[in-house]
């Protein structure tokens, strides 16, 4: 039995072939919608961005869970309060997130474009909106060229209508991480909103509106600098969206009542459908280029094609250049540069575990005075200031008492009181240590300040500074 080409079933590929070519900015890329495996990841992957809306509704104890809160300089993380002293741990996690990047970039190439980035997943909400409303990509480039009509205003002004409910939500949601979410609906619906949420709400809103709406992809190719830099986070070894030349080229199209042994073209039929669905509009067949964020759309699209003409799938597929030219890739484990970037990630981890592993409620610094660095007492004993600063990171004030261990027939002065801790705020105390010459057995000692007080549920709160005691040679 001699194999033919289904040729009626790529005639409609062909019919619309026309309309499909490489992205050059002069006019909007409206990229057709295929469903497939790689459609279902990315959709699935989008759903990452519910956390952005929803967080900042979720409570622990009496307040928001996550709250960024720059006016009183305290973010609040569930349990954890972070101020400025602890911004080294901030500086880690950037810097987690940046090897990460990287090393993902390194790896497989631009997954966080293709499935999370915002940029990519607003545009494809306010795109399958525009498609809901006005239908195939042929539709929506015949209803731009139309004469303005009362039905092309109405459907206009619609899709519009709905892209600003989106810019509004995402503008709010946005700015309810760094301030109270309930809080700040209350005021948004009594018109008392303040000059920054107006601000912030408004800065997103007509972000989100612009960018997604109307700049698309050309966003990913002239605003955002990773497309500019992702050439020197790649290399030979990374996992792309690829397209297998060495199967595919020659092109050639397909030809009626032609039997598929007789062809002397390779499996690629020239029907530009990864061009059609790629949202960039960047032609995969001509190798990597800036304008593709690694979304996988491509493969869909060809995969159903060559099932069509009953052709292999995987024409496109992701693969490594080094996996094309040689037939097998070096495992991700041989990479060295991973290795290093994993040390990186690694090191950036543990810190900021530890930091949060031993971050106190309360604080406490020592300052040691040095104008003078001692004094002599009339009895003969030495004595030397110290300045404490006592940190509060809860929400309460506590009340703790100042003690001190060191050197024997040691007398701590100006502690006798409890002290008042605000919350949020650094409290200081001025005390003085007085110990007995002979008691001295070197010319500096060591010496420790303990602060302690009760918490809620009366919960014991500790923290200690060490510090020296200096005395005459």
């Amino acid at each position: 039995m001699q194999n033919r080409i289904p040729a009626t079933s790529v005639d409609d590929l062909y019919a619309e072939a026309g309309h499909w070519h490489i992205n050059t900015g002069e006019e909007t890329i409206h990229a057709k919608r295929m469903p497939g495996k790689w459609r279902s990841i990315k959709w699935w992957a989008n759903s990452f961005w519910l956390v952005f809306f929803l967080g900042p509704y979720l409570r622990w104890d009496d307040r928001q869970a996550v709250l960024f809160d720059i006016p009183s300089r305290q973010f609040h993380i569930f349990g954890a309060t972070l101020l400025p002293q602890d911004f080294w741990m901030l500086a880690l996690l950037l810097l987690f997130f940046a090897i990460l990047l990287a090393v993902v970039t390194a790896v497989a190439g631009r997954v966080w474009c293709g499935f999370f980035c915002f940029q990519t997943i607003w545009t494809d909400i306010y795109t399958w909106i525009e498609e809901k409303l006005e239908g195939s990509p042929q539709k929506r480039r015949k209803l731009e060229k139309a004469p303005w009509d009362l039905k092309k205003i109405k459907v206009k002004s619609l899709k519009h209508f709905l892209w600003l409910i989106i810019a509004v939500i995402t503008g709010i949601s946005f700015t309810a991480w760094f301030t109270d979410a309930f809080v700040l609906w209350g005021e948004l619906l009594s018109l008392q909103l303040g000059m920054v949420s107006v601000t912030f709400i408004g800065m997103f809103i007509l972000g989100t509106y612009i960018l997604a709406g109307f700049m698309r992809e050309q966003t990913c190719f002239w605003l955002c600098p990773y497309a500019r830099i992702q050439g020197v986070m790649i290399d030979k070894t990374t996992v792309l969206p690829t397209y297998d030349y060495v199967r595919g080229e020659p092109r050639g199209r397909v030809k009626k009542g032609q039997r598929e042994e007789d062809r002397a073209t390779g499996d690629c039929i020239d029907c530009n459908q990864c061009v059609a669905v790629c949202p960039t509009g960047v032609d995969i067949r001509n190798g990597q280029q800036e304008g593709c964020i690694t979304c996988a759309l491509c493969l869909d699209a060809c995969d159903s094609v060559m099932d069509k003409v009953g052709r292999p799938r995987g024409l496109i597929r992701y693969e490594s250049q080094e996996g094309l030219d040689t037939g097998h890739s070096i495992p991700i484990l041989k990479r060295p540069r991973v290795w290093v970037y994993g040390f990186i990630l690694l090191a950036s981890l543990s810190g900021i575990i530890y930091g949060l592993s031993t971050l106190d409620s309360i604080q406490l610094k020592v300052l040691h005075d040095r104008q003078p660095l001692f004094v002599m007492q009339s009895d003969g004993s030495i004595q030397n200031k110290y300045r404490l600063k006592m940190l509060n990171k809860l929400k309460d004030p506590v009340e703790v008492t100042i003690t001190a261990s060191g050197p024997a027939g040691l007398i701590l002065v100006g502690a006798e009181k409890t002290v008042t801790l605000k919350p949020g705020t650094v409290s200081g105390r001025d005390v003085f240590v007085r110990v007995p010459r002979s008691n001295l057995v070197g010319e500096s000692q060591s010496i420790i300040f303990y602060i302690e007080g009760a918490g809620d549920s009366n919960q014991i709160l500790k923290s200690k500074r060490e510090s020296v005691f200096i005395g005459p040679r």
